[in-house]
């Protein structure tokens, strides 16, 4: 071949690009991604004699064709660089290899040589190779940056991809283990590699079909690599899962973690159990299997392919894919182990969070919960809904500051806290106030804002205390929205400050609304600002559902959540809706009774009365039996008038107050005993029942099921608060 022929192309990297190396260069400058146009190949300047490409041989005739003495003109000295040269892009925005990696052969030992600052020659192979050898530096540096900006699995696999395709290789298939293993989990059973992940150059000339493919192979030229990753029917050709044989080639390559060429001892055997049988396996050093090792074991492999029209693998390309197999199988145990730890802390903060909302008389309620940015979702917010004695229901939303599974702990603490204090029926304030004191307990750096209220069906009240929360936002039947005005107080665990709680009118029809910051704040508003655009969204939802009946309560949580903009989720969401119902006056009867022996039997005559003014007859024996046997053990043990109520709502329901803290609790009596039975009849007789200690004594309550279809628990089920 004649150097001097214009038709005749040079090696990659000493002059003009061969044909497929020209195509590699364009796509490593258009951005990574094979396939994908660049610019044309430099036309080699009229006058020129081509670049020796063949040896000493070649060579003598380069400089026969008129290369000076000197060899500047040689095309293999300091400026013999192509447009697809050094300044070629490798598709990570930084400087790379134009051509393949290990494509150029070295000059032979003839007479090129290149002449330095001091007029001294240097051997032209000798600039060649210095300059291949800093090609690969930046090569492995462009690459491993890239592959390191990915944060999840997927994004690294990416990287390493478009990283190597068509730079370093025109063909690359990632395997992982399948499950991938977490920390120091150990495998259990055969271990399994799954084809995560294959990119290639887009196929050229005749190479596009598989018929073209067929006919390279019969002249001898067919590789795996030139073969599109997808069959004629969208198959891969290569298996898409492998089972480790304990003992085979490919368990024996990837103990020994190095990379090899696919035509080392034993790596032939092992790209066929890992590709497959059926599948062809390239020949010589056009493939490359690296192993995958994370930190404590091998978790993959990355199999390179090059085709024959481009040079083979040499040595040095096996560091090249040792830099490229470590940084990647790094940064796939980060991400690993990043998303396992993001999906504990998400699981721990939603096991936290109640599951479903209860549903006591005289109000309707609805929620969401929605996890910040995937940066910083996990956080403290939570909610709850919390049924009360005497019908009424406490409504509870926090904000532990930070974003950490420490906030999500934090957060279940403080909740359970807040049901055990609701449970014992304190005043909103005094609630907040033990829960300052339980996060001081916690630890000096655990602070928290909180909203608590209790909601009273009958009165129609609600009593709201405030721990450095934002306001809740009450929306009216007729369509106006009103931030209520409630006293900011300071967050919980600061410490040494009184809460002050707030009565307000809570009308039927109206529907409350609790939310965390993560609402109305954001680095693109202050919390002010998003208050009143929550204010303003919730009057328009209004006025779009009409003004004489309330919007829907899901429907209004959802439009709430779209007031949200791509940039407003800095912080996670806790929401939480109240729609007041309430209980008409004309549905509850209210009586005292003094702790006396003629109390059962007044008890009776109130109930038949009302059960008769509610046209409920029908109950009567059931419920005159029941009242009779509680309030006779509150009478036994109480000092002051007990109170019997009873509500009429969907069940009617009997509540006997009185001052004696001592919860009753069910027995099984003897044949021989002649009290004993009177709970025993209750959990007999009634569709629930229950008892609930008091600040100032307790409450016996249990419900009857209305005349009808009958829905819910039957009879016997209890339900103890």
């Amino acid at each position: 071949m004649e150097s001097g022929d214009a038709t005749d192309p040079a090696e990659p990297g000493q002059g003009a690009a061969r044909p497929r190396d020209g195509a590699a260069a364009r796509n490593a400058a258009g951005g990574g991604a094979a396939g994908h146009g660049g610019s044309a190949k430099t036309p080699r300047p009229r006058g020129k004699a081509a670049p020796a490409s063949g040896g000493p041989a070649a060579a003598s005739r380069a400089r026969g064709a008129g290369a000076g003495p000197g060899g500047t003109d040689s095309g293999a000295g300091l400026s013999g660089t192509t447009a697809s040269g050094v300044g070629s892009s490798t598709g990570t925005g930084t400087s790379g290899i134009g051509g393949p990696v290990g494509g150029p052969r070295p000059l032979g030992e003839g007479g090129d040589t290149a002449v330095d600052g001091k007029g001294v020659g240097i051997p032209g192979g000798e600039v060649t190779a210095a300059r291949r050898e800093g090609d690969r530096l930046r090569f492995v540096g462009a690459a491993t940056r890239r592959i390191a900006r990915g944060i999840d699995l997927d994004e690294i696999v990416l990287g390493l991809c478009r990283a190597t395709v068509p730079t370093f290789s025109d063909a690359i298939l990632v395997y992982l283990r399948d499950p991938l293993p977490v920390g120091d989990e150990r495998p259990v059973g055969p271990v399994v590699l799954r084809l995560r992940r294959t990119d290639r150059l887009r196929p050229i000339d005749d190479l596009t079909t598989i018929e073209g493919a067929g006919a390279a192979g019969a002249a001898g030229e067919l590789d795996f690599s030139q073969l599109p990753l997808l069959g004629p029917q969208g198959d891969l050709p290569a298996a898409e899962l492998c089972e480790i044989r304990s003992g085979g080639a490919l368990a024996e390559v990837l103990r020994g973690v190095r990379p090899v060429f696919g035509s080392a001892a034993g790596a032939k055997e092992a790209l066929a159990e890992l590709l497959g049988s059926e599948h062809p396996v390239p020949r010589g050093n056009r493939a490359v299997l690296a192993p995958l090792r994370g930190r404590r074991r091998v978790i993959g492999a990355a199999v390179f392919l090059r085709s024959p029209e481009r040079p083979a693998f040499e040595q040095n390309d096996l560091l090249v894919a040792a830099q490229l197999a470590t940084h990647t199988a790094l940064g796939i145990d980060k991400a690993v182990l990043y998303g396992r730890e993001a999906y504990i802390a998400d699981e721990l903060q939603r096991t936290m969070l109640p599951d479903s909302l209860p549903q006591p008389t005289g109000v309707r309620l609805a929620s969401r919960y929605l996890p910040a940015a995937e940066t910083a979702r996990v956080g403290g917010d939570w909610y709850d809904a919390i049924p009360l004695p005497g019908s009424r229901v406490a409504l509870v939303v926090g904000d532990v500051m930070g974003h950490s599974m420490t906030s999500a702990a934090i957060m279940g603490q403080l909740r359970t806290t807040a049901q055990t204090l609701a449970q014992l029926d304190l005043p909103p304030a005094e609630v907040l106030h033990h829960l300052d004191e339980q996060a001081q307990r916690l630890g000096s750096d655990r602070m928290a804002t909180c909203l608590y209220a209790v909601y009273d069906p009958v009165s129609h009240r609600i009593t709201i205390a405030n721990a450095g929360h934002p306001p809740p936002v009450l929306l009216h039947l007729g369509g106006r929205a009103e931030v209520l005005r409630v006293p900011p107080g300071a967050p919980i665990g600061v410490g040494g400050v009184d809460f002050e709680a707030v009565e307000l009118d809570a009308p039927a029809g109206a529907t409350l609304l609790l939310y965390t910051d993560g609402l109305v704040e954001s680095r693109l508003r202050d919390v002010w600002t998003g208050i009143e655009m929550l204010r303003e969204r919730l009057a328009t939802t209004a006025q779009l559902t009409g003004l004489d009946h309330p919007p829907p309560l899901e429907a209004l949580c959802d439009d709430v959540l779209d007031m949200l903009g791509p940039g407003d989720r800095d912080d996670d969401i806790a929401l939480l809706a109240a729609r007041f119902d309430g209980i008409a006056p004309s549905d509850v009867a209210y009586w005292f009774l003094d702790p006396e022996e003629t109390a059962p039997g007044r008890a009776r005559r109130f109930a038949r009365r009302a059960l008769a003014r509610w046209g409920l007859e029908e109950l009567s024996d059931s419920l005159e039996l029941l009242v009779s046997e509680v309030v006779t053990n509150a009478v036994r043990y109480a000092e002051r008038p007990v109170t019997l109520r009873l509500l009429r709502t969907d069940v009617l329901r009997c509540e006997v107050g009185d001052d004696s803290p001592q919860l009753p609790r069910q027995r099984r009596a003897r044949d021989t005993d002649e009290g004993g039975r009177g709970l025993f009849l209750v959990n007999r007789l009634a569709r629930r029942w229950g008892a609930t200690r008091l600040s100032s004594g307790k409450v016996v309550w249990f419900e009857l099921a209305l005349p009808g279809p009958v829905a819910g628990p039957g009879p016997g089920s209890t339900e103890r608060r």
